[in-house]
């Protein structure tokens, strides 16, 4: 009798367990049937997908995990909707915060400097791909996956697929960050203005070349002025010719270090980013991981003619061309300025933030029409008086995934599952329709978004084109992001604010860079704190002698007024569409 009873009771664990994984079995194939579509799985093959996530969970159902990432709309659909997902298939819950990206580099550096684990994993910009790589306080995850992290990485995961990967791959060829979003800065303009042939005769008999996508800064300066000083209204509604933002906020160094300056024609040529001057104006030989200087008296350029001249530009046209108010916004109070319907162009706008301007006109969208035609586009951004072919482009944000080696191992095994959930081929298609940021080749090519493209201004068309990598994230020059960004911002409030000049800030902003590079050098001949990849800074020189080498800062343009060069957008898409 007794040998019976404990039989029935083995039974009914084994009945009670399978119970367990059909339910979550059942919630996956809810989701898959609720959600998750379009994908570019077929329904079975989501299915397989999801069973190896529920195999691999097995031993942390039950756990609670914490992560973070900047407030964009893919993280918040992952917040509010993934993480449902993902709790009732696996059993984990996950606590998945959102903050300001200056918030977030902050949590990274506090958890790096006191090995305390705020945080199981982040979603951190690639732009820390010098400092992961240096610092070695993030997961390799090319190891971790051959690892003790391989009973946990999925058979599914196609790294090949993801267009970011390289951006996220260290000097040593280890992958550091797993891609989850990606967007690009691009030229967003009024198209419908543009077209209209009273404002096209206007303007060409004022400048002498046609209204179209510029080409120069000359042309988008023109344009600017154009908008805001002779067209003024547009159906009783006053307009601008260019919207940007300068409160003196963390959000203001990136607004400067995502490329403005090698936009205006700062670094050297190279991509994806330049060698041996960057987009930031750090100087780094070719072949060494050795970071030599910011300032022109070492051989970097942060100071520079083409820097100094891209801040000045900055601050004119914010205060000449912009709303009222425009100089005061940050990052995020700048948003939602273009759906408003009085800007005729952006010479820097991320496309992370497409999805709001795509939204219906009855929800307060200004920039399509009644039949949800969008009234806008995006373009290539035009470059500087420096600029020289071969040069960096433009930026592209990877925010990818990255765990820090003082997360306890099964947490940072659960945050890994996490991560690759959010980024699998079974959600990847539907969240990209959410939030627009592409990350899988594979989606950016399905059929799904060769339907959507036209009303995307141009975004699917760039996504299937090569210049998806050309513009580039933060690159390896970079020795310590999180120590060199926070310089920024408060050298460029000055300029806002009237306290310096352009020339004075970048010169003051250079010197800062330089001495906080000094003290990384010194603790790593030390140390070995950067694994020998720390700065070596140049002894100071006269800047004369640097000013000008073929392979230096650029001299000063007796003209930095070009004569401004516009196209036609039709043919700019073309090359895009024919790639």
């Amino acid at each position: 009798m007794r040998k019976y009873l404990l039989s029935a009771v083995a039974v009914s664990a084994v009945i009670a367990g399978a119970g367990s994984a059909w339910a979550d079995a059942a919630a996956a194939q809810k989701w898959i049937d609720n959600e998750f579509q379009p994908s570019v799985l077929s329904k079975d093959e989501q299915m397989a997908e999801m069973e190896w996530f529920i195999k691999a969970a097995e031993p942390y159902a039950g756990m609670e995990i914490n992560v973070l990432s900047e407030l964009i709309p893919t993280h918040t659909y992952e917040a509010e909707v993934l993480t449902k997902a993902f709790e009732e298939i696996t059993g984990i819950k996950v606590n998945h915060q959102i903050l300001g990206e200056g918030e977030v580099v902050q949590a990274v550096q506090t958890q790096m400097q006191t090995n305390r684990n705020l945080y199981d994993g982040y979603v951190n910009d690639s732009d820390l791909i010098g400092t992961h790589s240096r610092l070695q306080q993030a997961v390799n995850l090319t190891k971790f996956m051959a690892g003790e992290g391989k009973d946990v990485t999925s058979p599914t995961l196609d790294l090949d697929d993801f267009m970011g990967a390289s951006f996220t791959t260290g000097p040593d060829g280890d992958l550091y960050q797993l891609p989850d979003q990606q967007f690009v800065n691009l030229y967003w303009f009024r198209k419908d203005w543009f077209d209209n042939p009273d404002f096209q005769a206007r303007f060409k008999a004022k400048y002498g070349y046609d209204l179209g996508v510029p080409v120069n800064w000359s042309a988008y300066e023109d344009i600017a002025d154009f908008f805001t000083n002779d067209v003024k209204e547009i159906d009783g509604v006053r307009v601008y010719g260019h919207m940007d933002y300068g409160k003196r906020a963390p959000d203001l160094a990136w607004r400067m270090t995502d490329a403005w300056l090698s936009m205006a024609g700062a670094g050297s040529p190279g991509e994806p980013n330049g060698v041996p001057i960057d987009e930031w104006g750090i100087r780094m030989e070719a072949g060494s991981c050795n970071p030599v200087g910011a300032s022109v008296s070492r051989g970097g350029e942060a100071n520079g003619p083409a820097a100094v001249y891209a801040i000045a530009k900055w601050d004119e046209w914010l205060r000449k061309y912009a709303p009222p108010g425009a100089a005061s916004y940050d990052f995020y109070q700048s948003l939602p300025a273009l759906d408003q319907g009085n800007i005729a162009q952006q010479i820097f706008w991320y496309s992370a933030f497409g999805s709001g301007l795509v939204r219906p006109r009855s929800e307060g969208n200004n920039v399509v029409d009644d039949e949800g035609n969008l009234l806008w586009r995006m373009a290539p951004s035009p470059h500087g008086p420096y600029w020289k072919e071969g040069q960096k482009v433009g930026y592209q944000d990877v925010g990818s995934w990255m765990i820090l080696k003082s997360t306890p191992i099964d947490r940072a095994k659960a945050a890994w599952l996490y991560a690759q959930f959010v980024t699998s081929k079974t959600v990847d298609t539907k969240k990209s329709h959410i939030g627009l940021t592409f990350i899988r080749d594979s989606t950016v090519r399905h059929e799904s978004f060769t339907e959507r493209a036209p009303k995307l201004g141009g975004l699917v068309e760039f996504y299937r084109s090569p210049d998806r990598v050309r513009w580039s994230p933060t690159g390896i020059n970079v020795p310590d992001y999180p120590k060199l960004t926070q310089i920024w911002w408060q050298q460029i409030g000055d300029v806002n604010a009237g306290t310096f000049t352009a020339q004075e800030a970048m010169d003051r902003l250079a010197k800062e860079m330089d001495d906080t590079m000094a003290r990384m050098q010194a603790v790593d001949e030390q140390a070995n704190v950067y694994g020998g990849c720390g700065p070596r800074l140049n002894p100071e020189v006269d800047p004369a002698e640097w000013l000008g080498k073929p392979d230096g800062p650029k001299a000063k343009l007796e003209n930095e007024k070009e004569q401004g060069v516009t196209v036609r957008y039709e043919d700019l898409i073309q090359q895009w569409a024919e790639n």
